[in-house]
This record gives structure tokens, C-alpha cells and sequence, in this order.
């Protein structure tokens, strides 16, 4: 077999990682030659073919040496390589065997929900390896206090531990969504019937519901699920595929676009893991960009626009459709080697993200005390009134701007605030750190898998 033709020179995210292995050409032609050699066997435990014949299916299917560009470019003259693919093996099995009452959508839809399972188990390793280095994150920096933005405008303080527990938890989200995909073998013969399937069985002497037996073995030998009905034109599998990679993209997308965020110059509170050459830019010696975080974004982008297609070939004519299913296809592989990749890539960017608490503090500090506004506000109401409390902070807070000075100072000279705050009380309700809130208590929460219980601060 000679090397995939694409090498991923436009989708670095993907590029050289176990995912673009596990959905590339080769790899697919892998799992179409393996699902050929699972039928066979499939047939011959439940006494269709011989077991001989099964036997020698399954060594030319792993032996045979198939141009997978020559492959491909055959499959212009039957709109998909499974004609060609099944030529080829009978002539290297040396029997008739291959492919005994089955049709090319069978194999081709087998192979790929193959080549989905073995995508999501990188998948998910690089998942789990995420959601525990955010874990390790969030319990370190639980009560590391930095700014909360809204609007993209400082609001309250929180901590970094609450957002590390937060993407730990979409992380988590993600990977339950995509273990409880199902992924199916196809046998539903021509047209979803298995009328070939009886037939042969039927010249073969064997009982009645033989297509119900082989479809059972079938799913044994492949390690995939079983289905109700034959899902030629019912595409639910590849849609709710196609639907946990779309949210899995995102959700770490929204990850690497905080990171993004936090690692700008005048952020500065987080930093990705360096690397050799990491970061540089072809035009500025001085630059170190935050190319881990750009690489999962860029993913995040693509796929859901990508899923959005695969969910279109729900409609689907007839019992097979001319077009619908075959657009699936390179949407879906680009989907997994995708979203695989942002994966890879969250995993590595999770276990070496730089944490900066000087300049979280430094930062918490840029507004000069107004960033516990609303905590003043929530204290100075029932002594001052709520309508007097607001006029006052408001006036303090636009003489804090205008004189350029920290908003404490400004109330401590004010008499109205002086009466009934002291002095040492003003200073604990200015501090960012003393006003996170339930922060602590959510991420301990969230990294014990339970909801806060009420009551608790």
C-alpha cells in the first residue's frame, strides 16, 4: 500500500497525530478489508460458507497489497471503492466467498463506524487525559482568585479554579456524549430487505431468520452494536456522530478561545507549554503566539459546520440514496480527524498551561477596588438604604476615575461611608480575594461529580 496523498499541509491541527492516522486513507482502506473478512468469518460460524473459505478471506484481507490511489480513482466508475476493493480480494482469497449476498453499502457503512470506534478511542484517551489535567488545575488553583469578565469587561473576581473546573466539565461532557454514540454494523443487502442474505441461506439448507443470526455474529466479529432495522437511508448513526464531534470541537474550543484570551500581552495570567520553535513567527523575533490554543480553535470552527452536512444526509430517498450518502463520507472523516486532533492537541495545551498568579493579582488591582463594587453595594444597603448606597458608590466610583485614585481611599473619605463602616472593615470587603463567592465550593463540586448543596458557602 502505498502513503495517504494528504498530508494535512492545510490542517495542521490534524496533522501527524494518532487521529489522522486512525481516518486516512489506509486506514480506511484497513477497515474496509477487515469488514470483508468479518462477514466471511460471520458466515462461516453460522454455516453459510466454509470455514476454509472464511480463513482464506480473512489472511488475503490482511495481506493484500491494494493502490489505494488507484482505488480510489476506479471508484469513479461505481461511486464508491467497495466494487473494487471486493475484485481485488477475491482474486488474492482465491474464492468466491467474498462478499457472499451483501452489497457495497453494507461493507463500506461497517468499515466506517469501524473507523469511528477506532477514532473514538484515541479520542477519548486524549479526553480523559484533558479532563484530569484541568482537574489537577482546578484543585491547585482553587482558591487562586483572578478576574471574572462579562462583555469581555472585568466584572467580579473568581477563581482559576472555578474555570479550570469548568472546562473540565465540558471536557467530561464531551466525552459522555461521544461513549454513548452507537455505532452499528449495516446488513441490510440491495435495498434493506436481506433478501440475498435469506436466499443463500435458504439454498444452504439453513433455518429461517438466518439474516437476524449473521447480522448477530456479525457485530461479535466486529466489536460493533446491532440494530433494529437496516439503517441505509435511517442515518442516525452517522448523525449522532457526527453531532457528539460537533459539540466535543466546541467544547474545546471554548477552552482554547479563553486561552487565547488570557495569554494576550496585556492579560498575561496564563501561558502555554514551550516547545522548540513553538509559537514563532515568520516576521517578529520577539513573538510567541499561542499556536496550541489556535490549532483546537480552528478545529472548533470547522466541524460543526462539517456535522451540519452529515446531519443534511438524513434526507435520504428511497432505500438508498444516489448522493446523500456518498456527501457523508469525506464530511464525516474530516469531522474525526478533526475533532481528534483538537483533542491531541487539548491534551498536550492542559498539561503544560503556565499559570500566572502574580499578574491575576496584578490584574484584579486595575480597576482599583471596583471590581467588588457590587459587594459594597450588597453591604452598604441596609445601613445606608439601597437607593443612598447606590448614589454613593456611584460618586465614589466616578471620583475614583476622575482623580485617578483607589476606590477605598475615595470612601474612607467619605464620612457617610466612615460611620458606618470602620476602617479595617473596608479594607477586608475591598479585598478581590475575600469575594469569590461559592467559587471554592463549585469546584470541589464539580471535581467531586456532585452539586452544590444548598445552603453551603
Amino acid at each position: 500500500m502505498n502513503a495517504d496523498p494528504d498530508s494535512g499541509l492545510l490542517s495542521p491541527v490534524r496533522a501527524g497525530t494518532p487521529s489522522e492516522a486512525a481516518t486516512g486513507d489506509l486506514a480506511w482502506l484497513r477497515a474496509l478489508l477487515d469488514t470483508e473478512a468479518a462477514l466471511a468469518r460471520a458466515q462461516a460460524g453460522t454455516g453459510l460458507i466454509p470455514r476454509e473459505a472464511a480463513e482464506a478471506i480473512t489472511a488475503a484481507a490482511a495481506t493484500v497489497e491494494i493502490d489505494v490511489v488507484a482505488l480510489a480513482r476506479a471508484a469513479r466508475e461505481t461511486a464508491n471503492p467497495v466494487v473494487g476493493l471486493v475484485k481485488e480480494l477475491t482474486a488474492a482469497a482465491g474464492t468466491e466467498y467474498v462478499h457472499r449476498g451483501s452489497t457495497s453499502q453494507d461493507i463500506f457503512d461497517t468499515a466506517m463506524m469501524l473507523v469511528a470506534a477506532r477514532t473514538r478511542t484515541l479520542l477519548a484517551a486524549d479526553l480523559e487525559t484533558t479532563a484530569d489535567a484541568l482537574g489537577d488545575l482546578a484543585r491547585v488553583h482553587r482558591d487562586t482568585a483572578m478576574a471574572g469578565r462579562t462583555l469581555t469587561a472585568h466584572a467580579v473576581p473568581t477563581t482559576f479554579g472555578l474555570k479550570a473546573a469548568g472546562w473540565r466539565q465540558l471536557t467530561l461532557d464531551a466525552l459522555d456524549r461521544l461513549n454513548r454514540v452507537v455505532l452499528p454494523v449495516s446488513l441490510g443487502g440491495a435495498a434493506g430487505t436481506r433478501a440475498a442474505y435469506a436466499e443463500y441461506a435458504r439454498l444452504a439448507g439453513l433455518p429461517e431468520g438466518y439474516p437476524q443470526r449473521l447480522q448477530t455474529a456479525f457485530a461479535e466479529e466486529t466489536g460493533l452494536a446491532e440494530t433494529t432495522l437496516p439503517w441505509h437511508t435511517l442515518r442516525t448513526p452517522t448523525a449522532d456522530l457526527a453531532a457528539a464531534l460537533s459539540f466535543t470541537a466546541a467544547a474545546l474550543g471554548k477552552i482554547a478561545v479563553d486561552v487565547q484570551f488570557l495569554t494576550r500581552t496585556e492579560v498575561g495570567e496564563v501561558a502555554e507549554p514551550a516547545g522548540a520553535g513553538r509559537g514563532g513567527s515568520s516576521a517578529m523575533p520577539h513573538k510567541r503566539n499561542p499556536v496550541l490554543a489556535t490549532l483546537i480553535r480552528s478545529a472548533a470552527l470547522q466541524v460543526p459546520v462539517l456535522a451540519t452536512g452529515v446531519t443534511q444526509a438524513l434526507v435520504s430517498e428511497d432505500e438508498r440514496s444516489a448522493g446523500a450518502w456518498h456527501a457523508e463520507w469525506q464530511l464525516l472523516r474530516d469531522c474525526l480527524r478533526l475533532t481528534g486532533g483538537a483533542a491531541h492537541t487539548a491534551a498536550e495545551l492542559a498539561r503544560g498551561l503556565v499559570v500566572n498568579e502574580e499578574r491575576m493579582r496584578e490584574n484584579l488591582g486595575l480597576t482599583h477596588g471596583q471590581i467588588v463594587s457590587e459587594r459594597l453595594s450588597t453591604v452598604l444597603a441596609p445601613l445606608l438604604g439601597k437607593t443612598r448606597a447606590k448614589e454613593v458608590l456611584g460618586h465614589a466610583s466616578k471620583l475614583a476615575l476622575e482623580q485617578g485614585k483607589p476606590l477605598g481611599e475615595v470612601l474612607s473619605d467619605l464620612p457617610e461611608v466612615t460611620g458606618v463602616l470602620p476602617a479595617d472593615s473596608l479594607a477586608d470587603l475591598l479585598d478581590p480575594s475575600n469575594y469569590t463567592g461559592s467559587a471554592g465550593v463549585l469546584t470541589d463540586a464539580a471535581l467531586e461529580g456532585l452539586e452544590e448543596n444548598p445552603g453551603t458557602s
